[in-house]
């Protein structure tokens, strides 16, 4: 988020993201397939992009890139 110049809106996005890593930092499979909490990341990114720069094209390819290189 820092990279995309969204950084200080972490904080207002991770209570959204509650619930999907364990205590241990993992992501928890047994709550939310990991495709459905990939999507609902680039929505969250796509709303925080347009009300800070006006540009929901600024997280496009986000959803790709994990799946990708993280869903295995």
């Amino acid at each position: 988020m820092g990279q995309l110049g969204l950084r200080k809106q972490f904080g207002r996005l991770a209570p959204q993201l509650d619930g999907a890593f364990r205590a241990d930092g993992v992501f928890a499979h047994d709550r939310l397939r990991f495709v459905d909490f990939v999507d609902d990341v680039e929505d969250l990114l796509e709303e925080v992009a347009w009300q800070e720069l006006g540009n929901k094209k600024a997280v496009d390819g986000f959803e790709e890139y994990m799946l990708q290189h993280y869903s295995g």
